[in-house]
């Protein structure tokens, strides 16, 4: 089996006094769609910004294609390219459409603004959204503000070797959507994997059964800070375990609960 690009080794993370994660190991490999479910508070989100740099686990290691992760800015991160779709689309609402997706490219490369315009334009056109670039934030629905997130998550130099896209992260990318535009952003989802050269991993946080079951190939269920069970979309209507059973029926009584 091929080397894991993304690994947990014993990680632990507090945040405001409470444990989010407590010992938390587990591999995701090249070309995965790895879902990461468990109830609100669970560490979903922590875990997709310690893959990402965005912060830094207080014991245990991170790795990400090969070698340890460190924060953003302070030192040689992974040469993985890592786009990520924040919960909320996390647009900036005094900017265009275009000056959102190309946000990255125009401060952090040396791009020429009618470069970062083509590939703007480009990444727009891979979600579906040609031709909006003028628009701001607010006068779209929220999927297409999905749509959007996306966009700026995958944008890339197809010229620049260094900027090929090695892992996508979703966090929560269809929640409060309609089913339908759900569905939409589950289908991009899964064509932008495949467009990528060599096929981009991603984990994706959610809650929506739709997006687990269409959007992903592996589970991993975190609650109390552990890995409770992990597996393959298919195991979820074979599994017994307690923990799976609980969370896909929505059920009160079992071993996840609201009030610890």
């Amino acid at each position: 089996m091929h080397q894991p690009i993304i690994e947990f080794r014993d990680v632990y993370k507090q945040l405001g006094g409470r444990t989010i994660l407590n010992g938390v190991n587990f591999a995701i490999y090249p070309g995965e769609a790895v879902g990461v479910i468990g109830p609100s508070g669970a560490g979903k989100s922590t875990t997709l910004r310690l893959i990402a740099g965005l912060m830094a686990p207080d014991a245990g290691e991170v790795w990400v294609q090969g070698k340890p992760q460190v924060l953003v800015g302070e030192g040689e991160i992974s040469k993985a390219h890592i786009g990520m779709v924040f919960q909320g689309s996390a647009l900036f609402d005094s900017l265009t459409v275009a000056e959102n997706v190309g946000f990255l490219l125009s401060e952090h490369t040396h791009s020429s603004p009618e470069r970062v315009q083509d590939l703007v334009e480009l990444s727009l056109e891979r979600v579906g959204l040609k031709g909006i670039g003028e628009r701001y934030p607010a006068e779209l629905s929220g999927g297409m503000r999905r749509r959007v997130a996306l966009a700026r998550a995958i944008i890339e130099d197809p010229e620049d070797e260094q900027d090929d896209l090695d892992i996508l992260l979703y966090d929560e990318p269809t929640a409060g959507l309609d089913p339908v535009a759900s569905r939409v952003i589950e289908d991009l989802m899964r064509n932008l994997q495949k467009e990528v050269q060599h096929s981009a991993t991603y984990v994706v946080v959610t809650h929506q059964e739709s997006t687990i079951r269409r959007g992903t190939d592996r589970i991993l269920l975190l609650y109390n800070g552990q890995i409770q069970w992990q597996g393959k979309v298919q195991e979820l209507d074979t599994t017994n375990d307690p923990y799976i059973t609980q969370f896909m029926s929505g059920d009160t009584i079992g071993p996840i609960t609201m009030f610890e």
